[in-house]
């Protein structure tokens, strides 16, 4: 046990944390106004100077008055740990006093932005499922504190035992810059190809409003005539500026996953991962294996080519699960043997993953074509009707044939193996992802027919975990009523706790 520090007592943060906070509430406010400074800096030029001045005591008194704020927020955070609870007290002018008990406590993480890395403290923050945020954040511990905690925490709720003192073992996944460079190139590169082509359209938009403000607006007209003819002419340019936006959409595939992921580092304990990565941003995750609801490995063409997977703990979460989606737990550029043992690690799915595959009834690719093709139809007719352009429907040609390529994808994609504790369900489009769930982790259990379902004698099957919903859609009913049976079987008799 760490004895480095007494946290019987109350105890503060480290003072450095009164800048920390300073900073973070400063982030918030210009967060919150970004559109009123975009527009005040934008007509700064029309402001008198009578004006200017005033709005120079204003910034001054905001960021005074956040400084005070920052201050008191920092005097009344107070922390202690009593029983096997983290107990809270915090709140300038509403006081709030919070305890958990520490079985409770999901994960612990550790997290160091730039300015913390340059102050040198730590921010150790503590999750549990009974809360969308994060239940608790100390902004600024020293190290030696932040261990303590840490250590002590783990400890006492259960974590591996392990986990501190087994520094010699080796990682089991340790990613360096060429891995990085590896998993960004199977990132969803179209995403960025079109965030890149709104910001063009948005900044046309903007020179057309100020040529449009200069009364020039004929000059405009007749270079973008000349710039378009040339353009039309020469499939050199062109090819040029796909080039150019691929490349522009790589390199910044790459910089966000070398920001997030930098020196990723995943240890394998007795009863957790323990997982650390970031560049500006450093995180050191605790993740109890009892914790995690399911897993998903996910991967695509070109991973498969590389030999990467993804693995996605989802842990449980209260309230909307999509508020959680930025803090999922991932570990990037697995092969195949790591990915075996993190999932034996969790789970028996030997028997699982030889077992029978069962895919839905056709009834699943006919209602997907249905829909999708009476969709594209009604768009076809309304642009049609719109433009009066018959060019339009020609697209068609291309359009409908890779939608049913899409389609047969999907559909292919979509299976289910069930044993008598584990669930495995595959799911997906370009990318193919594998979800793991043991069956008495199920929380409710919704078995659902429309009216064209009833016809066709089948059923959706909807899983309601802690961490989300897992969908089994339009299996043959006899099937369905068999797994809704079963899974309520394992719920109601498993002695093991959920999480």
């Amino acid at each position: 046990m760490n004895n480095s520090f007494d946290f019987s007592n109350f105890s503060k943060q480290s003072s450095k944390g009164i800048f920390v906070i300073y900073m973070n509430q400063i982030y918030k406010t210009i967060k919150t106004i970004w559109v009123l400074l975009f527009f005040g800096i934008k007509d700064f030029s029309k402001i008198t100077n009578l004006s200017t001045n005033y709005i120079y005591l204003i910034l001054v008194f905001i960021l005074l008055f956040l400084l005070v704020r920052a201050y008191l927020i920092y005097k009344n955070f107070l922390f202690k740990i009593e029983n096997e609870h983290f107990i809270l007290k915090e709140g300038i002018l509403n006081k709030t006093n919070t305890s958990i008990p520490f079985h409770r406590i999901q994960n612990i993480n550790f997290k160091q932005n730039l300015i913390q890395q340059i102050i040198g403290v730590y921010e150790v923050s503590i999750e549990t499922a009974g809360s969308k945020d994060t239940e608790i954040a100390i902004k600024a511990l020293p190290l030696f504190k932040a261990e303590a905690l840490k250590e002590i925490v783990s400890k006492s709720a259960n974590f591996d035992k392990k986990i501190i003192i087994d520094d010699d073992k080796k990682p089991l996944v340790k990613i360096g810059i060429k891995e990085l460079f590896k998993v960004s190139l199977t990132e969803n590169h179209l995403q960025n190809l079109i965030l890149f082509l709104a910001l063009i359209i948005g900044f046309y938009q903007q020179i057309e409003q100020v040529i449009d403000s200069l009364g020039r607006t004929e000059v405009l007209d007749g270079l973008i005539a000349e710039s378009t003819d040339a353009l039309s002419t020469s499939f050199f340019l062109v090819t040029i500026l796909l080039i150019f936006l691929t490349i522009t959409a790589l390199m910044t595939s790459f910089v966000k996953i070398f920001l997030v992921h930098f020196n990723l580092t995943a240890y394998l304990k007795e009863d957790a991962f323990e997982i650390n990565q970031g560049l500006f941003t450093k995180k050191s995750i605790v993740l109890k294996k009892q914790k995690v609801q399911s897993i998903t490995i996910s991967t695509n063409p070109l991973k498969q080519l590389i030999g990467i997977s993804f693995i996605t703990f989802k842990q449980a979460v209260s309230g909307k699960v999509n508020v959680k989606k930025q803090k999922l737990i991932r570990i990037v550029g697995c092969k195949k043997e790591q990915v075996e043992i993190v999932k034996s690690s969790l789970f028996d799915f030997y028997e699982l993953e030889n077992g029978k595959k069962n895919r839905p009834d056709n009834y699943y690719k006919r209602r997907i074509f249905s829909v999708t093709f009476l969709f594209t139809i009604i768009l076809y007719a309304t642009l049609y009707f719109i433009f009066l352009q018959l060019e339009i429907l020609y697209s068609a040609i291309l359009v409908f044939p890779f939608f049913s390529f899409l389609i047969i994808k999907k559909v292919n994609k979509r299976f289910y193996k069930i044993t008598d504790n584990m669930l495995l369900v595959g799911s997906g489009l370009i990318e193919t992802h594998l979800t793991y769930l043991e069956v008495f982790k199920v929380q409710n259990i919704t078995m659902e027919q429309s009216f064209f379902q009833v016809k066709s004698n089948v059923a959706d099957i909807i899983l309601q975990t802690a961490s989300g919903k897992i969908n089994i859609p339009s299996i043959r009913l006899e099937d369905a009523i068999k797994i809704y049976n079963h899974t309520l079987y394992k719920v109601e008799t498993s002695k093991t706790s959920w999480m």
